[in-house]
């Protein structure tokens, strides 16, 4: 009841503004922000199909320690308004997602990168898709170095992806790594391991 009640004396007060401002329509909501990361043509190659947006996604972050990444080839993977989304330990030491842009990803790893070699690859892959929208489970493995025996990382990403008809598109990487309590399930690793 209390919850009607004050729905319906917002909605008064603000029919009250419009009548006395002598607006008969509700003034349009502003734009949503603009998008950190400026449009960059993409590689038609590294867009045209699943295989290559993801092969795309993990080599342009993979490399040695001090090797800078081509930004410009990261961000025209996106779609406008993009998000990476890492699941991880808060200071306080509680679980919870951190959601940024690509802009964002590339503040954030690029010190990283300075001091460590990365190389990140799919190990497997689950695909769920339905008219231009595809949702991929792409489990990764994560070495300083190509030739080292063990990754220092195994997660999965949860990547979300969009076709035009003309390109694809990542909309959204939503990830998880392997810690204590938490390891991944046979049926996301490659068979046989």
């Amino acid at each position: 009841m209390k919850r009607s009640l004050l729905l319906s004396a917002l909605l008064s007060l603000g029919l009250t503004g419009l009548a006395q401002s002598g607006q008969t329509t509700p003034p349009k909501p502003p734009d949503p922000p603009k998008v950190a990361s400026p449009m960059v043509k993409p590689r038609p190659e590294d867009v045209a199909s699943m295989d290559s947006i993801l092969a795309s996604l993990y080599d342009v972050i993979s490399g040695p320690a001090g090797k800078k990444r081509d930004w410009d080839r990261f961000r025209s993977l996106f779609a406008p308004g993009a998000r990476l989304i890492p699941t991880g330990k808060s200071k306080e030491g509680d679980l919870a997602p951190r959601v940024i842009d690509p802009e964002g990803y590339i503040e954030r790893a690029s010190p990283f990168f300075e001091k460590e070699g990365f190389y990140e690859k799919e190990v497997s892959r689950k695909v769920e898709q339905f008219g231009a929208i595809a949702h991929v489970f792409s489990t990764y493995e994560s070495r300083h170095a190509p030739g080292d025996a063990k990754p220092f990382a195994r997660g999965i990403n949860s990547i979300q992806l969009f076709n035009d008809g003309k390109r694809l598109w990542i909309v959204t990487i939503y990830w998880d790594s392997e810690r204590d309590g938490v390891t991944l399930p046979e049926k996301y690793l490659p068979k046989g391991r």
